[in-house]
């Protein structure tokens, strides 16, 4: 059976809405024996004449009807694409999307548990009552974040959650279960775990205490990326606390932890690739919450009880007193996070640093080339399936002696290859799962550096796909100098694509590629308009032929290059 079959299979027999009535259920009377409400409830279903007849409310009561639909609020959030057919009478059907099929087999999830990821937007708080206040406490791994997370949870009578310890118990928990078996090797290496997942995982359990009077989450957002997610889906938090630690005092309290706690993320190699990562993504992170006035920073070298002081004195000050005299938008102190010529974390030096310094997943030591690759010339090409992106690249590459990288081929030379990371990258996608963003950059980046002395700029094919991947790339490696997007209309791109399939060894199902173009032209919108914000972005009618499209685009770049050798020469004069 085909994902489009499958698709219809489940809007046909009006499946969406029966889970999304479960549930409701399910969560209004949390039930001791949720087996056997769920068996009445599937009895009554029979009774009612099948899944057609039921409702978001149908399990509940006339007194707890006040109770939204779960996908009932309003989410800021507009790119995903809606799986369901537009025919539908069912007022409620906004489900973004379904997760792979094979996830109802028996081998790969049963833990009914899992079915909430198939509503992806709901209210995870009771818009008829009162907000928990949120306070989100970040850090580099080592700093303190639990630690002083416990200390503003008992001092305000606030709930705890610790995001690290919610995905070990989950593992833990589900061992057998092939995705959380992945996901504990991501987060062994020190890889970020999927961040849809997290996600899933803070709201379910946001949901089991909504009378809290204050919550304090330990440990998440880890990016930008994570953030937006968070205010997406759940909320603007009240306040964020930063603690900045240098490296040298990360490194001893990682070292005392792994002594004493033996937790298998605190690997000599996992514990590298978190500090890379922290590196890499605290200061975007920190200056996107600055702009917003949410956060507060403090210096986490210090004795616990002193950065505990300060700390109660922001929060009663944010959330007890005058909130003109709140966090505001204090400036980081980038030397809190890295000593004095420190350029990056993989100089994290353990004492038995003669250990292959590699990671899990295969990664090489790629040293530090960031300087070199924020200088050169790199150009995004984006498009839709059919838009001619990688014919385009292979033409100009030709011409201006760029090199064309494509992160569908990077990835499927990674596949033929014996290394670990391979092994890892098969593992999940036959589970299903898109291959991380982490992964997919690296790639990009070890192909970059292989190619700096050889090449005079980078043309980059189909990446990035949406905003985040755009946000990620920029704090990572660098800005791309100009980003073309070749803009023809779906039934042009359909029309292509169908024809590429008669010469083409792989067939896609007409279905497969609606739903490719569709799930395109969603994420571009936001993706254009941010680099349209950076002037950055140029739109070129891919409706022409090959080469017309070809002669506009070399217009911009000539334009480009003009200025970048009369800058030079202004500069060496």
């Amino acid at each position: 059976m085909s994902a489009g079959e499958a698709k219809e299979y489940l809007a046909r027999r009006e499946i969406p809405q029966l889970f999304e009535s479960l549930l409701n259920g399910l969560m209004c009377y949390k039930p001791d024996d949720p087996i056997e409400y769920l068996e009445s409830c599937l009895q009554k279903v029979k009774e009612l004449g099948g899944s057609e007849k039921v409702k978001w409310d149908t399990f509940v009561s006339p007194e707890k009807k006040a109770l939204p639909p779960l996908n009932g609020g309003q989410s800021r959030r507009s790119f995903f694409r809606n799986v369901m057919p537009d025919n539908s009478n069912f007022p409620y059907r906004r489900y973004d999307r379904l997760p792979p099929i094979q996830q109802f087999s028996i081998e790969s999830d049963t833990d009914l548990s899992e079915t909430a990821e198939l509503i992806e937007e709901y209210d995870v708080f009771d818009p008829a009552r009162p907000r928990p206040k949120i306070i989100l406490v970040i850090g580099g791994p080592g700093s303190g974040k639990g630690t002083q997370s416990l200390k503003i949870a008992e001092r305000y009578g606030f709930n705890y959650i610790s995001v690290g310890e919610l995905l070990r118990k989950k593992i833990h928990s589900t061992s057998s279960n092939r995705k959380w078996s992945l996901i504990a090797k991501i987060i062994t290496t020190g890889e970020l775990a999927p961040q849809e997942t997290t996600i899933t995982e803070i709201k379910q359990r946001l949901m089991q205490i909504p009378d809290e009077e204050g919550i304090v989450i330990d440990g998440f957002p880890r990016d930008v990326a994570q953030a937006i997610s968070f205010e997406d889906q759940i909320c603007t938090p009240d306040l964020v606390v930063f603690l900045a630690c240098s490296n040298q005092r990360l490194k001893e309290r990682l070292l005392k932890r792994a002594e004493q706690q033996g937790r298998p993320d605190d690997n000599l190699k996992a514990t590298q690739r978190r500090l890379m990562n922290f590196k890499q993504n605290a200061v975007p992170l920190v200056k996107y919450f600055q702009e917003k006035g949410l956060i507060v920073t403090f210096d986490a070298d210090r004795d616990e009880e002193e950065v505990f002081s300060d700390i109660s004195s922001a929060v009663d000050n944010k959330l007890f007193a005058n909130k003109e005299a709140a966090a505001g938008t204090n400036e980081l102190d980038c030397s809190l996070i890295m000593d004095s010529g420190d350029t990056a974390y993989t100089e994290f030096d353990f004492e038995d640093q003669e250990e292959d310094q590699s990671s899990f997943s295969g990664y090489e030591s790629t040293g530090d080339f960031s300087e070199d690759l924020k200088k050169s010339n790199i150009f995004f090409i984006v498009g839709g399936p059919g838009s001619g992106k990688s014919s385009q690249c292979e033409q100009l590459a030709k011409k201006y002696g760029f090199t064309h990288l494509s992160t569908a081929n990077l990835l499927q030379n990674e596949l033929s290859s014996l290394s670990e990371r391979s092994k890892f990258i098969k593992d999940i996608m036959e589970c299903g799962e898109p291959v991380p963003g982490g992964i997919v950059l690296e790639l990009l980046k070890e192909a970059m550096i292989t190619n700096l002395g050889d090449t005079k700029g980078f043309l980059i094919d189909g990446y990035p796909c949406e905003l985040k991947e755009a946000e990620e790339f920029e704090s990572k490696i660098g800005e791309p100098k100009l980003v073309f997007c070749l803009d023809c209309s779906a039934e042009t791109m359909n029309s292509r694509y169908l024809m590429r399939n008669q010469t083409s060894q792989h067939f896609d199902s007409a279905e497969t590629i609606k739903e490719g173009i569709e799930g395109y032209c969603q994420a571009a919108k936001p993706l254009t308009a941010y680099y349209e914000r950076k002037t950055q972005l140029c739109k070129v009618d891919a409706e022409g032929t090959a080469e017309d499209v070809f002669l506009d685009v070399c217009k911009s770049i000539d334009s480009f290059l003009k200025k970048e050798e009369a800058a030079f020469s202004t500069e060496t004069q």
